[in-house]
């Protein structure tokens, strides 16, 4: 039975979906909290947020993710970072899942992914959960009701976690597959609850689409300044390194907190929410997204709260330190209503580094930049993929490389190209440890990084005299105001600093041989700036 609003002519029936149960086409956050609470999927919480587990999965599951092996891009995928599926496999995937489905409800969104009308693409999310639907709805942008009418998708994504994959049969690593199949404009997703990968799955087509139309699809946060869209500034980083938290600057609009396109026409974003980290959040240091936890129709992910009062409990991480808090971009007061700016005149490249090495800020030069953006270095933070319970270094080219279909070099040169055509400024800025490496120093106070960051976009920052970091070969800004000189120099922050030279020493290592695998691939300039 078919319930909802929806185009006529494409219902799952039309799409060769058929003998399902009831299908409830885009519901709306009201209907979708019904169903959810009826089911038995989640608790309602305070301001009628909905409380929810995801069980065993607690994060992305990156090994599990597969790019089936399809004539139209055999050649243009990184399959040394894509594992790839056989067209058979995914056929024998998508049988056995459409059978499994059988008999069941399902719930449907047809959404769009990108802000910016010339360049978004259709889609089609068919979940069997029903708090998986209000997930989406908030993390992809939602069309006019009556747009509905004759929607279309250009790609379907099928999310059921109840089914179990057969590697043997469907050619896969487990029994939890991510299955992107770019030929049938399929994505197929089994054996998880964590909400997650719908989002990323997007993400990834898309970091594969664009590119070939000269638009460079980036894993960043992006605001501008108020009044002025010109003013934009876009924030590069893994989970954990504080995208969402900069970017929501009471005193700047909110773009976009994790994934955004960069074309001729400037930055836009890829969604229509914000799926921000919860733990530890408190009201004095984020009170705007504090604040969306007590919202209506929220999403509230892996969180212990109180059986009775239904009050979080943002420092209980046992369930998991990856927390989150899933909500419409219009929650945050400052929001763009368009979701749209200008080309970035800050590029901020922001890394955890749990070895207690690298400035809390560094100007870098073109050159730097791409190295840097190549690197990708970081700490995986706890939780954020399965198995990481503390921090963890990690180079993830791009600051997203399990999102990247293409070659990093792609992306790489896209971006290269867009600064040198409209003059960005960039930085690294580390939120990770200080005074030490993790477990002997603390993380970088936040004031501190906040400060800096203002005076970076506000061009203050320029103005002040910079030294040049031994280790890396950036500039360092010598005294900030509001920002303690010491912190600015990270070595003066360790007791005992023959030990920071040390890990310095070990850090550059670790960049230089990572950084061997692109060699053939960058220009003369680019190999310069490498350490060496």
């Amino acid at each position: 039975m078919t319930l909802g609003r929806v185009n006529p002519q494409f219902r799952l029936e039309d799409q060769g979906i058929e003998g399902l149960g009831h299908v409830y086409y885009n519901y709306m956050e009201p209907a979708l909290i019904e169903a959810a609470l009826k089911r038995d999927e989640g608790t309602l919480g305070n301001g009628g947020a909905l409380l929810v587990s995801t069980g065993k999965f607690t994060g992305r599951s990156p090994k599990d993710k597969h790019v089936v092996k399809t004539a139209n891009v055999v050649d243009t995928i990184w399959w040394e970072n894509n594992t790839e599926m056989s067209p058979e496999g995914f056929e024998a995937l998508y049988t056995d899942m459409l059978e499994h489905m059988k008999g069941k409800e399902y719930f449907v969104q047809d959404l769009i992914g990108g802000a910016d009308p010339a360049q978004s693409i259709n889609v089609r999310m068919v979940t069997e959960l029903a708090w998986h639907n209000l997930f989406i709805r908030h993390m992809l942008r939602r069309p006019d009701r009556e747009d509905l009418d004759d929607f279309l998708a250009d790609y379907t994504v099928i999310n059921c976690p109840s089914f179990q994959a057969d590697p043997k049969r469907h050619n896969c690593r487990s029994e939890t597959v991510i299955a992107m199949n770019f030929e049938r404009k399929l994505i197929l997703i089994g054996g998880t609850e964590y909400a997650g990968e719908n989002k990323k799955s997007v993400f990834s087509l898309l970091n594969y689409l664009l590119p070939e139309k000269g638009i460079m699809p980036m894993h960043c946060s992006a605001n501008h300044a108020t009044g002025n869209p010109v003013d934009s500034a876009i924030f590069f980083g893994l989970s954990g390194t504080g995208k969402t938290t900069l970017s929501a600057d009471p005193s700047r609009t909110l773009i976009g907190d994790d994934e955004h396109g960069w074309s001729d026409n400037g930055t836009f974003n890829f969604e229509g929410g914000c799926y921000a980290k919860t733990i530890n959040l408190n009201a004095e240091a984020e009170p705007e997204i504090f604040a969306t936890t007590s919202k209506f129709a929220t999403v509230i992910e892996n969180m212990v709260f109180d059986a009775d009062t239904k009050e979080l409990d943002f420092k209980d991480d046992s369930l998991t330190a990856n927390m989150r808090c899933a909500y419409p971009l219009d929650y945050i007061a400052n929001a763009s209503k368009t979701a749209m700016g200008g080309h970035p005149k800050n590029i901020i490249m922001l890394t955890c580094d749990a070895f207690g090495v690298l400035p809390p800020i560094a100007r870098l030069t073109p050159a730097q930049a791409m190295y840097h953006f190549l690197s990708g270095f970081t700490s995986k933070v706890a939780g954020t993929e399965r198995g990481v319970t503390e921090p963890e270094p990690t180079f993830s080219t791009c600051f997203g490389a399990p999102f990247m279909p293409r070659r990093p070099e792609v992306y790489g040169n896209l971006l290269r190209k867009k600064i040198a055509e409209h003059g960005a400024t960039c930085w690294l800025v580390n939120t990770g440890w200080t005074g030490g490496a993790y477990g002997i120093g603390s993380r970088m106070p936040i004031r501190a990084t906040r400060a800096l960051l203002t005076a970076a976009l506000d061009g203050s920052l320029a103005e002040t005299e910079f030294r040049k970091d031994s280790n890396f070969g950036f500039d360092v800004p010598v005294s900030v105001a509001g920002v303690a000189e010491v912190l600015l120099d990270p070595r003066r922050t360790w007791d005992d600093q023959a030990a920071y030279d040390s890990q310095a020493a070990k850090l550059v290592q670790m960049f230089s041989k990572n950084f061997e695998q692109y060699l053939p691939f960058i220009d003369d300039d680019v190999k310069s700036a490498a350490i060496s």
